[in-house]
């Protein structure tokens, strides 16, 4: 059985340590049940996929009206997340956590953490959200803001426009 375990960092974000039933065929994984998250009432409306060449950064992306799940079926990445919600015991506080097929893991992201990736080698990333994409809930932090010194883990980055002209964090208003 797979088990959820809270992080140490930041309050609310949860990893599934996932478990792998694997024999000459190769294996199964389960990668997401909506009792794993009790907390919150999951309507599942939208799935995604992203697939990333080696050395591209997504991010810092975060919504007030949507939560994440994300799994990663081939490659590996490095999620990288930090709370933006003020009355939160963990204000700031950020986490990074290499994900993927050498680290098959589930990750639950709340409302109000911005997270972000590293494709650390080429990969595929599937994501699980509760609210249809909505651009006027879609907001961003610079995703090297040297305040946040956040550990990517790559070397030139590929980094989109989208996401180089995202503000600082001490120009973001909450």
């Amino acid at each position: 059985m797979s088990i959820i375990e809270p992080s140490p960092l930041i309050d609310g974000v949860q990893i599934a340590r996932l478990k792998l039933w694997q024999d000459d065929r190769g294996f199964f994984v389960e990668t997401f049940r909506k009792e794993w998250f009790p907390q919150r009432s999951w309507d599942i409306v939208q799935t995604n996929r992203s697939e990333s060449r080696q050395g591209v950064v997504r991010g810092l992306h975060y919504h007030f009206h949507q939560v994440d799940y994300w799994y990663v079926p081939r490659g590996m990445i490095r999620a990288v997340m930090v709370d933006l919600r003020p009355q939160s015991p963990t204000f700031r506080a950020s986490l990074t956590l290499d994900m993927g097929e050498a680290n098959p893991i589930g990750l639950f992201i709340p409302v109000g953490v911005a997270h972000g990736f590293a494709a650390l080698t080429n990969a595929t990333m599937t994501y699980i959200v509760d609210n249809y994409y909505d651009s006027r809930d879609e907001f961003g932090v610079l995703w090297n803001d040297p305040e946040l010194n956040l550990d990517w883990g790559v070397k030139n980055p590929i980094v989109s426009p989208r996401d180089m002209a995202n503000p600082r964090m001490r120009e973001v208003s909450l």
